[in-house]
């Protein structure tokens, strides 16, 4: 029989709960672009409807509700500088886009404060800030650990049991998209627990032991002991005087005589369970036993066991898959690849012989034109070709399952890019390459120097100090074109036009690269400022236009060393490492570095210094100028001009499809690609006489 327990007693004891997490929208309001901060309300206590599992696929649902107030929230977590994180990403400091700088208790209402690192410094804090500033993140969620709960059953039909949270620890809070919705949760069960002291009011029915709330695998499970009352002798029942409520004890008294048999019989019942329902479970999905045997050793309870179980069968289906239609030879590769690889070899060889060496497989297709490799491709797939005319075969090599379009690919792939990377780029070596998440505005942050120090003296008041800074800023534009190889290429045997034609498109693309980059050294375009890239105010621009010489290369340097920062008082001393000319001054500009040249007369000599500058001659210079010439520092001292790919899509990009317009192969040519002057000290420039 049960035991049986009075209506005023209560159950306590110790458990582990993982971290749990609650959202609630922001106030656009609330955001701060100086302080680049906003606030937020981080709980306002409501209830959230949660479950509880009591089987395999069985679950008991409640309501959990925080209590809200300063001796229910301890904020000591949060005060100390709690992280402020992407969608509760726990596992890297790289989800981390803000700090807790304060949090407080107002009315019903969790609220802090959270600042954003200054802007340029973190691309996932800048987006995230942005996103928020404009409306599109409206939702905040808190990560909290539960400290102490009471359990309340329900009382009848149709209610459910909730469990009021009386101490709890918010750990962090989270920006996520998920809208607010006081009934929606997110659980982590494999996130590290925190003990819980659970308080279970009963009324009065057969007294059973509570669920266990111990999801961490290593945790030992909640020993809750339960006493019986001892039946007292019958008495009159005492009258409840009038205005005097019934009160509910929340401390047991101590019990005298524990019912120590029928709690042995509960917890054998329950070893019993686990373990019928481990090998089950194991025996049922044709695990071996030993893996069940290890289970039962090791104690795991059985929502740990269920999720290894199910981590096992995954594991073992990764291993035991099967695949239709696998052919494997006894080089390692697939014997349809090697052909298609070895005929667009052969296709290569033939555009270019002292760019693509023939291979030992490609011998046999060299000599065929493309006609006859087609109607061989068409062959290798089953298609009889016997009896078709050339502009049949032509017309269903372009538009059947036959290699033939992806050996064309290849070949205009291989050519477009061999060309685009042969292309001299001569910008490369000043600039500096980033890459770009996305198409939005990029901001660049011209930082200053360090504030100066300054003496302090005895008992003196250490003073602060600021940075200037300044903002360039630019984004990623797509170029592209597409190129389209028809039937009648096929017909005609025209190599040139899959070959030649990409790798015409493969510099014009370089060439695009370069127009941009130098386009900003020719238009001298005007930075954040207002004033333009070269200009007297910038003190990176001659008064007056001079030849190239040692007289005048040494005051362009000085120039440049005297450059102060945005403070326009701390000297910069930047040094210049490229001499930047147009194609008219290259030879003078290779006779005033070189090396190995002693002039006859001492006043001739050129400054060792001077000879460490490394030449860079650029033809579209000539355009603007024939006289004016450069200095550039290094971009390992201070920022010149900038230029950007798109992520993942570095360089000219090749896709290839059926062509729909035309009959035959489309060749899309992209690329993304931008560029912009970051920094004046960097750069020195005279007009040259």
């Amino acid at each position: 029989m049960p035991d049986m327990i009075m209506a005023d007693q209560t159950i306590s004891g110790p458990a582990s709960l993982p971290m749990q997490t609650r959202r609630e929208p922001i106030a656009p309001s609330s955001v701060d672009t100086e302080a680049r901060s906003v606030d937020v309300v981080f709980t306002t206590g409501a209830p959230v409807r949660r479950r509880r599992w009591t089987g395999w696929d069985s679950s008991v649902p409640f309501d959990e509700i925080l209590e809200v107030s300063a001796a229910a929230i301890d904020l000591s977590r949060l005060n100390a500088g709690a992280p402020a994180l992407d969608s509760h990403s726990v596992w890297s400091s790289w989800s981390q886009v803000g700090v807790v700088e304060r949090a407080w208790i107002e009315g019903k209402e969790g609220k802090a404060t959270i600042r954003f690192p200054r802007e340029g410094l973190d691309q996932a804090a800048d987006r995230m800030f942005g996103l928020i500033g404009d409306g599109i993140i409206r939702n905040v969620s808190v990560g909290y650990s539960i400290d102490r709960v009471k359990v309340v059953e329900a009382e009848k039909k149709g209610e459910i049991e909730r469990r009021i949270v009386e101490r709890w620890t918010p750990l962090e809070v989270s920006f996520v998209t998920v809208p607010a919705d006081p009934r929606a949760q997110v659980r982590a069960a494999d996130m590290t627990s925190y003990p819980v002291e659970i308080i279970e009011t009963r009324s009065n029915k057969e007294a059973f032991m509570p669920e266990s709330t111990t999801v961490v695998a290593g945790d030992d499970p909640a020993i809750i002991e339960t006493r019986a009352q001892p039946i007292p002798a019958p008495s009159p029942t005492p009258t409840k005087p009038e205005g005097v409520e019934p009160h509910v004890r929340t401390n047991a008294p101590k019990l005298e005589a524990p019912d120590t048999e029928a709690i042995a019989t509960r917890a054998r019942e329950a070893e019993r369970d686990r373990v019928s329902t481990i090998y089950d479970l194991s025996g049922r999905l044709n695990l071996e036993r030993g893996f069940a045997e290890d289970l039962v050793k090791r104690g795991t309870d059985l929502d740990e066991a269920r999720r290894l179980i199910l981590d096992q069968v995954a594991a073992k289906s990764e291993e035991t898959r099967t695949f239709s239609q696998v052919s494997v030879s006894l080089g390692g590769r697939d014997e349809r690849t090697t052909r298609r690889d070895a005929v667009a070899n052969a296709l290569l060889h033939r555009y270019s012989p002292t760019l693509f060496q023939l291979e030992d497989a490609a011998r046999q297709y060299r000599g065929m034109t493309l006609l006859e490799l087609a109607r061989e491709s068409l062959a290798d797939v089953g298609v009889n070709t016997r009896g078709l005319s050339r502009d049949e075969v032509a017309t269903r090599a372009l538009h059947s399952t036959s290699d033939f379009p992806e050996i064309l690919s290849a070949v205009t792939n291989k050519t477009l890019r061999q060309a685009y990377d042969t292309y001299p780029r001569t910008f490369a070596l000043f600039c500096r390459q980033v890459l770009a998440t996305d198409f939005k505005t990029m901001h660049r942050v011209q930082l200053g120097e360090a504030p100066q120090l300054l003496e302090v003296g005895e008992s003196g008041e250490f003073k602060r100090g600021t940075l200037g800074e300044s903002k360039e800023s630019y984004r990623v534009k797509t170029y592209g074109r597409v190129v389209a190889i028809t039937r009648q290429v096929l017909i005609n045997d025209d190599l040139d036009a899959f070959t030649r034609i990409p790798a015409m498109y493969g510099n014009s693309i370089a060439q695009l690269e370069s127009d941009v980059v130098w386009g900003i050294i020719t238009a001298n375009p005007a930075m954040a400022d207002g004033t333009a890239l070269f200009h007297a105010n910038h003190k990176n621009l001659a008064g007056s236009g001079t030849a190239l010489d040692v007289t005048s290369v040494g005051a362009s340097r000085a120039a440049m060393a005297k450059q102060t920062g945005l403070d326009k008082k701390t000297v910069l001393n930047i040094r210049p490492a490229f001499l930047i000319v147009p194609a008219a001054l290259e030879l003078k500009a290779e006779q005033l570095v070189a090396q190995n040249l002693v002039p006859a007369a001492s006043g001739n000599v050129v400054p060792q210094s001077i000879r460490t500058l490394a030449p860079i001659s650029e033809p579209r210079l000539d355009a603007a100028s024939e006289t004016g010439w450069y200095l550039a520092a290094s971009p390992n001292q201070i920022d010149t001009i900038e230029y950007a790919y798109l992520e993942g899509q570095q360089g000219a990009y090749v896709e290839t499809r059926n062509g729909f317009d035309v009959d035959g192969v489309e060749i899309k040519c992209r690329l993304d690609f931008g560029a912009k002057a970051i920094d004046w000290r960097g750069l020195y420039k005279n007009p040259g006489a």
